[in-house]
């Protein structure tokens, strides 16, 4: 692995201002979902890629990444385990420099707020809110010895609004916010880009009981200007523009990338 964003390309990929050719990117959860998606994207600009999630990528994501002649890795962690997470990063960064760092991983749990149990409450916030912070901390301070580095965390349209029945999901989104811009305050001086991605309504498997209410999905559809929901790709392309040169002096952003949602 190596921190030079200016290696030489990979097949496909481009060698202008998003080009990450030559970098290595460390993406959580990115197996599955919008970490697929985002996998593919970074993949497909020329970096390599380790996954940090539970279960390791398939077939279709490694075949993804050997037909673009970049390397694929896989280390399993659990997010809920702060010595896991430890291990993990330690494991990772043994093995070379991390230019790119994303924190995309999270869990949500539906409860009505009056009755949301606390154990649940310390479960989301731990994977949300704890671990991202502590993964920022472990790979960021080799970036700031080296004076760059990258890190994107995924925030949420709940960073914005309170949501239903997910108290503790809008709790931990709020706070990754701030943890953004906190982040950025101290290290955007010493040249590491901190920003997060704020997903709109995704066509992925944490939003399957949305999607299936027919009444609610509509709902949902109306107030999209797009008129669509988003796919895992549209986060992707988001990932890879502030990861790479061309978001240079793009710091502490919370971007909200949810077909006009918040503007309806």
């Amino acid at each position: 692995m190596t921190g030079d964003l200016q290696a030489s390309a990979a097949p496909g990929a481009s060698s202008g201002p998003f080009s990450l050719a030559g970098s290595t990117a460390v993406v959580t959860g990115g197996a599955r979902g919008l970490g697929a998606g985002i996998t593919r994207s970074l993949l497909d600009a020329g970096a390599d890629v380790v996954v940090l999630a539970r279960s390791g990528p398939g077939a279709d994501l490694t075949e993804h990444a050997t037909a673009r002649g970049r390397e694929l890795r896989f280390v399993p962690v659990d997010l809920a385990d702060l010595a896991s997470v430890e291990e993990a990063a330690a494991q990772v960064l043994a093995d070379g420099d991390v230019d790119i760092l994303v924190n995309n991983a999270g869990t949500q749990d539906r409860h009505a707020a009056v009755d949301f149990p606390i154990d649940a409450w310390d479960a989301v916030l731990q994977v949300n809110l704890r671990a991202v912070f502590r993964l920022c901390q472990l790979f960021g301070r080799p970036m700031l010895e080296r004076g760059r580095g990258k890190v994107v965390n995924v925030a949420s349209l709940l960073s914005f609004q309170g949501g239903i029945t997910v108290p503790a999901y809008a709790a931990s989104k709020g706070a990754v916010a701030q943890l953004t811009k906190a982040l950025c305050n101290e290290w955007a001086g010493q040249g590491v880009n901190v920003n997060a991605v704020a997903p709109g309504y995704m066509d992925t498997e944490m939003n399957e009981a949305l999607l299936r209410d027919p009444v609610r999905s509509q709902q949902i559809s109306t107030r999209i200007p797009a008129g669509r929901w988003g796919t895992a790709e549209d986060i992707g392309g988001t990932v890879v523009f502030l990861a790479s040169a061309a978001a240079a002096y793009v710091h502490g952003q919370v971007l909200a990338v949810d077909g006009g949602w918040l503007a309806r």
